[in-house]
């Protein structure tokens, strides 16, 4: 599966070694932290994805600013890995493995979370990438990508909600990974695309129905040095006919006024402030990060 690819696998680097494109190590200092009287250890936050990547950092960063986090991924190997460095920054993780393709994989994860304290806080931010022009996408591609991209965000959020009502003051907050590609799209993503405008519907929707007191929103962002993202470079560059280095400065970053790729915890703290006091009028909002790749030309 891809899922299992895409972590701890050897990124090929063959003609981009200008360019560190390792997943970077996540520093406390890194860390935005905030003082919210929410962020407390009885409240459950739940990360999906949370083995690699923005998952990682997200569920570090949330367990580093107070929250008992529960980390779901499939990969367990990954996940304990989260789980430990967590633990050596002071926060505690506790890592669940869930393949969320799974309506009873989603419904034990919730049904875990609860069982920490009261569930707070949901980051859908689990996904995975195929490449390919339409006429060619594997309908069985398709079909996993929707259930684990936009059914998995859609059915969390279904559960977690109940949850986020009936605690005390039945506040709630539930963000999700969108993309740049939730607001352009890119050619030979067109599965990836549509899940990712997906997401800001549904984000839209939840906040609609959620009157001021359940919250989403989306974060979106251009290339991630995740390993998703850096696992893309050779697939283009074949299906572009162009070299991996030319993928990496033309395609990835060529439309970006920053050259740089965002690290996971720079996206991870956009999550922070997103489900923090301080974003209480961010109701079914984009938080658009995305070195101008969008709105500038």
């Amino acid at each position: 599966m891809d899922w299992f690819l895409q972590n701890g696998m050897q990124i090929p680097t063959e003609g981009i070694t200008p360019m560190d494109l390792n997943e970077p190590t996540i520093h406390p200092q890194d860390i935005l932290r905030l003082d919210d009287p929410l962020f407390t250890p009885g409240n459950i936050c739940i990360v999906t994805g949370a083995g690699t990547g923005i998952g990682r950092a997200t569920a570090i960063a949330a367990a580093v600013n107070g929250l008992t986090v529960l980390g779901a991924d499939i990969n367990a190997t990954e996940g304990e890995k989260t789980r430990r460095v967590a633990a050596d920054l002071g926060g505690q993780v506790v890592f669940y493995q869930a393949d969320l393709t799974d309506d009873q994989a989603i419904e034990e994860t919730v049904a875990r979370a609860a069982e920490l304290g009261t569930v707070k806080y949901l980051v859908n931010i689990a996904g995975i990438q195929h490449i390919d022009a339409i006429e060619n996408f594997p309908m069985e591609k398709y079909d996993q990508m929707q259930r684990l991209m936009l059914r998995a965000p859609f059915y969390l959020s279904k559960l977690a909600i109940g949850h986020m009502r009936k605690s005390a003051d039945g506040i709630g907050v539930i963000g999700h990974m969108a993309s740049i590609h939730g607001h352009i799209t890119t050619m030979n993503k067109p599965v990836y695309n549509i899940t990712k405008f997906g997401l800001r519907g549904l984000a839209q929707s939840i906040a609609a129905e959620g009157a001021g007191r359940i919250r989403s929103f989306t974060v979106s962002t251009g290339f991630v040095k995740t390993p998703l993202a850096l696992k893309q470079i050779p697939a283009q560059a074949k299906q572009r006919g162009i070299t991996e280095e030319q993928v990496v400065t033309d395609v990835m970053m060529g439309k970006s006024r920053v050259k740089e790729m965002m690290s996971p915890i720079e996206v991870a703290n956009l999550f922070i402030f997103g489900i923090s006091r301080h974003a209480k009028y961010m109701i079914g909002s984009d938080l658009l990060f995305d070195g101008g790749m969008v709105l500038t030309y």
